[in-house]
């Protein structure tokens, strides 16, 4: 049920301060000194206001893997995060590659409120590269689906690379391309160099992820179609999209929260809190894809938040699992990473975080400006600020986070989806008082 919500004083993506009056789901009024009689009021004082965030990359496992995280516990963790959008990989079981399990998918993230869940349909049957799923049935379902992925998977065979970015094309579909070679990946662990020799561990060398980028690119300008990279990490990917958009080839890219901060020496506890896929790379890499980030080479911030049970992350580095929690964490990394420590205000963040990610993943309803007539899909967020990130500060099922110990600035306080509030000073509002 929408609010009328009358938010005071908020620093609006930098600039301030000024009231935003909500009513019907969407503002209603923007200036100083606004009032409503019976409005709920939210004192936003030292608050910066930010359209809310959207995450093109989230892993949500359900359908199939529910306790590692379920619809409703990934997005109440969205809401801690500040997000009001989130994409969900179709790696679940049964994989997403049907009109009947995306619009499964579609019907949860509804009945949970918490945010919009927009389902991303899988590239091929069963994300085995082999042929092409239900591409065009997927996109004219109720799930109306525009992006497509075998996350987790490389659509490694370059004639199925072709087909799918031909098929989508008809539709104006983005496919989003996990770009790792699979033969020059085997059994690898961490990424290849100087830490990964040292500690014994089979290296993903920076050349099978850049290596795909390069033939993709290459594919997406001789069909006219659109591609999306996930999770770049190394500086020779951010130098080849850089090339790629020079001569007007239609691709995006994305970076994780934790290929902008942290880096393979993380890996010499052997925790496997740190193992991730791609893998943390070299300082000189999180350096170019920031400044990458930066110049726009880069388009978006995304969190590959991928949540997995205790038993699968607490065990020797070999057997871990691949993948870390991020959308609790992800706005207060950007800050460190790219406001206090690097260029950004925040109506880069708004661009990187909301607005972007909302424009390639094709839903007008999101990342649209604090502004009259606009949905209210907003994010307040106290840049002042500042403490060490535990597990209390997660909300889904999952704590594999590598933030835990780490001083991070900043602290997400209200999140307001469809207008009405999700999070509330800091707390998720329980699943009884929040729905669509």
């Amino acid at each position: 049920m929408s609010d009328t919500l009358l938010i005071t004083g908020a620093q609006i993506e930098g600039d301030g301060p000024s009231d935003i009056l909500i009513e019907d789901g969407r503002i209603v009024e923007v200036g100083q000194g606004l009032s409503r009689h019976g409005a709920r009021t939210i004192d936003a004082d030292g608050l910066v206001a930010i359209r809310g965030l959207v995450d093109l990359h989230v892993h949500l496992r359900e359908p199939g893997f529910e306790s590692s995280e379920t619809i409703l516990t990934g997005t109440q963790a969205a809401a801690a995060g500040g997000f009001t959008a989130v994409f969900a990989m179709p790696n679940t079981h049964p994989v997403a590659d049907t009109a009947g399990v995306v619009e499964q998918e579609l019907a949860r993230g509804e009945a949970a409120g918490y945010a919009t869940v927009q389902p991303i349909g899988a590239v091929t049957v069963g994300q085995k590269g082999e042929r092409l799923a239900e591409l065009g049935a997927m996109a004219d379902s109720r799930a109306r689906v525009r992006l497509f992925s075998d996350d987790g998977s490389c659509v490694w065979d370059p004639l199925i690379m072709r087909r799918a970015l031909e098929y989508v094309k008809s539709f104006g579909g983005v496919v989003a391309q996990h770009a790792q070679d699979p033969r020059l990946t085997e059994g690898a662990q961490m990424n290849e160099g100087i830490v990964s020799a040292e500690l014994g561990l089979a290296g993903w060398p920076a050349v099978a992820e850049e290596s795909i980028i390069a033939r993709d690119v290459l594919l997406a300008e001789h069909v006219g179609s659109k591609l999306h990279v996930c999770h770049l990490s190394t500086a020779g990917s951010v130098d080849i999209v850089r090339w790629a958009k020079s001569r007007g080839i239609d691709v995006t890219a994305e970076v994780t929260p934790h290929h902008l901060l942290l880096t393979d020496e993380s890996a010499r506890g052997y925790d496997a809190r740190f193992k991730v896929n791609p893998p943390l790379r070299t300082n000189e890499d999180v350096l170019a894809v920031r400044a990458g980030l930066a110049d726009g080479t880069i388009d978006i911030v995304a969190t590959d938040h991928a949540p997995h049970p205790e038993e699968n992350k607490c065990t020797e580095w070999a057997a871990a699992a691949h993948g870390m929690v991020g959308l609790e964490s992800a706005l207060r990394v950007v800050h460190k990473t790219m406001v206090e420590d690097g260029p950004f205000g925040w109506d880069d963040v708004a661009r990187v975080m909301s607005s972007a990610p909302a424009r390639i993943g094709q839903r007008p309803d999101h990342g649209t400006p604090i502004a009259v007539g606009q949905p209210a899909e907003l994010t307040l967020y106290d840049p002042n600020a500042r403490s060490v990130f535990t597990p209390k500060d997660l909300r889904g099922r999952s704590s594999n986070t590598p933030y835990t110990g780490h001083e991070l600035p900043g602290s997400v306080r209200w999140t307001i989806h469809r207008g009405y509030v999700t999070l509330a000073d800091g707390q998720v509002v329980a699943a009884e008082e929040v729905g669509s």
